[in-house]
Parts: structure tokens; sequence; C-alpha cells
């Protein structure tokens, strides 16, 4: 009998930690806005623009990244990217300059997590995990940045006051580098799967891909989330600071988030493997509009913040393993890391909209009324935009999964 390290359970396990890790600590950036700000004599806008350029490196990198990892084998790619990642976070406590934190927050740590991140994590489950509880085990992944972004939130908060911003993005980055080895002890439960011999190469992937009208609307609809997700990771805490509440609201609201979004994920991923992708994505698209409407008329306090955010939490990445699971229902999971890393580019296209107007918008206006506004619209299009998309497998998908079934039967 194999040890638990050597299964692919073992791989879904060390891969959600890795994700706890990565996105935990990504997405609580907003944390060190204010302080960080305040000391280097900075507008909100210069950090801002440090993190919207991140999320459009990490966006622009990451279909290079999981090409790279379907060809050499994503294990050693998540590595490298990881230790490039926490050098990036090391590198912001020293950086006093735009250019300098620009240059490690915007592009190091950019080029780290389009590696650690969702994309290569995802896709190596993807591949590992059995064809019915794909979208589950793509589900129970992202709860894993979810509770990274829980236990991150206080975390950071914590450091920020012990430490100050500096000395705290320090222990940060020791903290981690410990995704390092625990994706390194991945090798042994995914050899198996990732020896198969290829029936189809990336050039022809990407060419069935790009002939696919529903996968352009997914592209098209994921800039949405990574504009609503990134606008509120970031912002969140200097509007609640601007209405009035205490700096620990703020880490309890993102931590509420993180929280609750391992309910809606796992949640997500079950729905997902029983009823269609495409519409629970536009079902969730349609509540993240209203729920930005309601609270921005609701009075700022501890109850409304707190339960806007559970609320939010339940929506906020369960876009992720529905998303992934149709890239892996239509097309087969062999290039889902490239195929989905080419959506996800699309996810941070929307992620630096999302900071930078953010920023930019509150620098002119002083709120962020019309940014909340423009998410809002933005959450009505992409519901219709995913009610849209065809997630029937292709033809040579379905070829395939009968010529496998038909040799094991």
């Amino acid at each position: 009998m194999n040890a638990f390290w050597r299964k692919p359970v073992y791989v879904l396990f060390a891969a959600t930690a890795v994700i706890l890790i990565a996105n935990g600590s990504r997405q609580n950036f907003g944390l060190f806005l204010v302080p960080l700000s305040n000391d280097l004599g900075w507008g909100r806008g210069e950090f801002a623009l440090a993190i919207a350029i991140q999320n459009l490196v990490m966006g622009c990198a990451s279909p290079f990244v999981a090409a790279l990892g379907d060809r050499v084998g994503p294990i050693r790619v998540i590595a490298i990217s990881g230790a490039l990642y926490a050098s990036g976070i090391a590198l912001i406590s020293i950086s006093t300059t735009p250019e300098s934190m620009i240059l490690s927050a915007g592009l190091i740590v950019g080029l780290g997590a389009s590696g650690i991140g969702f994309t290569l994590p995802l896709a190596l489950v993807g591949r590992v995990a059995p064809a019915k509880s794909r979208t589950l085990w793509l589900g129970i992944v992202t709860a894993g940045g979810s509770a990274g972004q829980f236990v991150f939130a206080p975390t950071s908060a914590g450091l920020i006051n012990a430490f100050g911003w500096s000395e705290g993005l320090v222990v940060m980055a020791i903290i981690i580098a410990i995704a390092i080895p625990l994706t390194l002890s991945m090798k042994a439960g995914s050899a198996e799967t990732l020896a198969q011999p290829d029936k189809q190469d990336l050039k022809t992937a990407l060419r069935e891909a790009s002939r696919h009208r529903g996968y352009w609307l997914l592209v098209i609809g994921f800039f949405v989330c990574g504009f609503q997700v990134q606008f509120i990771g970031t912002h969140l805490p200097g509007f609640l600071k601007d209405s009035g509440a205490d700096t620990w609201l703020a880490a309890w609201a993102l931590g509420t988030i993180g929280l609750f979004n391992i309910i809606g994920t796992i949640v997500a991923g079950w729905m997902g493997s029983r009823w269609q992708k495409k519409n629970l994505l536009s079902l969730l698209y349609l509540a993240r509009g209203i729920l930005f409407l309601v609270f921005l008329y609701l009075p700022v306090n501890e109850v409304t913040v707190l339960g806007f955010s559970a609320i939010l939490g339940l929506l906020w990445l369960s876009t992720v393993p529905l998303t992934g699971g149709i890239v892996a229902q239509v097309f087969g999971p062999r290039y889902m890391g490239t195929l989905f890393a080419i959506v996800f580019f699309s996810h941070q296209l929307g992620a630096f909209s999302g900071v930078f107007l953010g920023g930019l918008l509150y620098d002119i206006y002083g709120t962020y009324e019309a940014a909340w506004w423009l998410a809002i619209a933005l959450g009505g299009i992409a519901a219709l935009i995913h009610w849209r998309i065809d997630e029937t497998p292709v033809e040579r998908w379905v070829a395939e999964q009968k010529a496998a079934a038909d040799k094991a039967g």
C-alpha cells in the first residue's frame, strides 16, 4: 500500500496549503496601503499602482509560466516561483521610492505569483483528480486561498502593529518560503499522472480553444472577477477608514471574507459537479452586483461591514473552481494549466483595472463611490456573458474519454 504522500490526495492537501500561503499573503496587501503610504509621504495612488502592476504582470506572465509548467513539469516551476515571490515580498520592505516599489511589489512579486498563484496548483490538482470529483477538488484548493486570506488578515495586521509595515513584510517573506519545500513534496503523488503520454500537443490545444466561442466568453467574463476582488481587497481598508471605522475592522472584514469563502468555494465546487457551471457563474456575478449596491447605501458599522463581508465571502473566489472546471470539462485536463492561465490573464487585467482605477478615482474625487458603481455595472454584464457559454465537451475530448473507458473495460 502506497504511503499517503505518494497518493493524488496528498497533492490535493499540499496544493491547498501552498495556495493558502501564496494567495492569503497576496490578498491582504490592502492592509499595508495606509501605513506604508503615510510613512513614506505618498498618496494612495503610488502603492495602488504598484499592486495594479503586480496583478498585470501576474496575468501577462501566467500563460507563459503555465506553458513552461506543462512542458517541464508544474512542480519545479511552482517551487522556483515561490522563491521569487518570497524575495519580492522581502524587497518591498526596503522600497522607499515609487520606482523601487513598482520593481519589488509590482514586477518581482507579480512574476513569482504567476507561478505559485492559482494557475499551476489548480492545473496540477485538475490533472490528478478523479474526473467525477474534479470540480470539487478544485473548490477545495481554492478554499485554501480563502483560508489563507482569513489567516493572513489578522496576521498581517498583527505584524504591522508589532514591527511596523517594513519589518512585518520581512517576517511574511520567511513564512512564504515554507511553500517551497511543501511544493517539492508533491512530486511522488503526481508522478504517475504527469508521466502519461500526451494525446495532443500544446499548439493544437491552443488552436482548439481559440476557435471555441464559449472559451472567449469565459475569458471576457473573468475580467470582472479580477476587477471586483482586487478593488475590494486593496481599497476596502481605505474605504472603511474614510468612513470612520476602526483599523481592526478592516482586518476582520478581509478575514471574514476569507473565512466564509472557505464554505463558498467548496460548495461551489460541489454544486459545479451537479449543475451547469455557467449558470452558477451568472448567478454569482449577479449576486455580487446586488450586494455591492446594497452595501453602498448602508451605514458603515461593525454589523453592516462584517455582514457584508460574510455574504461576499460566499461569493468571493467561488468563481475559480467553476471557471477552471469549465475549462477542464470542455477541453480536458492535460493543458488546463495553459488554457486556464489565458483566462486568468483576463482576470488580472481586471485586477489591474480595479486596483488602479480605485486609487485614481479616489485621488480625483476624494471618494470610492465611482469605483463602487463601476463594480456594480460590471457584475451585471458578467452575469449576461456567462449565461451564453456552451460548456459541452469538444468532440476530441469525448472521443479520448470513450477510448480510455473502452481500454479500461
